[in-house]
């Protein structure tokens, strides 16, 4: 399989450069992370996301208008319902279905209906029924999948970002996109954190104003050298963004009780955690 190169690639794919304008964005190919690399992300998000609990695949958590699955926990709404976070749960079936991975039956055309479950009592009484049965089975065989699921998604990422970024900003995003790229794990922390809390490209995802994304880390970054001090850095910068967000959220989420799990998550991307044996 050949490895994922995402940033050049794509910047290449465009025909600009980091600081030409942007007016048209072609859709990037989708890659493949080499299998010995896929084997390793897929649980380091799987652990991230269930502390290594197969039953943690498949949550509706506390004050959530949806149902969390699989290794990145996508989010699929009730059937005919939105938010403002990005549904990607009907996304990975699709990406399931187009690499010929079996689904099970019930799930083969829900893709446009929504989850079956209009909320989380409902959700919590179908706990022992059939149908859940086979979807967490279908979540603990398909790991690997979604892993390269979640790297399509990295993928679409870079261009829709440097596309909606000032001019001016454009080189200082790439060039510290890159800077973790090619830093030694360095996929890992963007892949993870863009599935964590998204591309920061949804206007819907922004709290006065103020987005929590990976464009919104990359361009709260200092620019650095590619290297640990580079992991350490979009580590910085992650958490800064986060506090802001805290910051900036309605008094009734009462999001301050996350930050401790949002830390430890991204104490995962620093090199003393990260590199430990590389």
């Amino acid at each position: 399989m050949k490895k994922i190169l995402l940033s050049l690639a794509i910047v290449a794919g465009l025909g600009l450069s980091a600081c030409a304008p942007m007016t048209q964005v072609t859709q990037p190919q989708p890659t493949v992370i080499p299998a010995k690399d896929l084997n390793w992300i897929a649980d380091k998000v799987y652990r991230n996301e269930t502390s290594g609990n197969p039953a943690l695949l498949v949550v509706w958590n506390d004050r959530e208008e949806f149902a969390s699955l699989g290794i990145g926990h996508f989010i699929w709404y009730p059937q005919g319902r939105s938010g403002p976070y990005t549904e990607t749960f009907p996304g990975l079936l699709d990406y399931a279905k187009a690499h010929a991975v079996p689904l099970p039956q019930w799930l083969q055309n829900r893709t446009q209906r929504g989850a079956p479950w209009p909320n989380k009592e409902v959700f919590q009484r179908a706990q022992n029924d059939q149908e859940m049965q086979q979807l967490r089975n279908f979540l603990q065989q398909t790991m690997n999948i979604q892993a390269n699921y979640m790297s399509e998604r990295l993928t679409r990422a870079l261009p829709l970002m440097l596309s909606q970024v000032a001019p001016q900003d454009r080189d200082r995003v790439l060039r510290n996109y890159q800077a973790v790229e090619k830093s030694p794990r360095g996929l890992y922390p963007l892949l993870d954190y863009v599935n964590f809390k998204g591309e920061g490209t949804s206007p819907t995802e922004r709290y006065n104003g103020k987005g929590w994304g990976l464009l919104q880390v990359l361009l709260a970054m200092n620019p650095v050298e590619p290297g640990p001090q580079a992991l350490s850095e979009f580590a910085r910068a992650a958490e800064d963004v986060l506090v802001r967000r805290i910051a900036n959220a309605p008094p009734d989420r009462h999001e301050a009780k996350w930050l401790p799990g949002w830390r430890s998550r991204l104490g995962t991307y620093r090199p003393q955690a990260l590199l430990a044996g590389y």
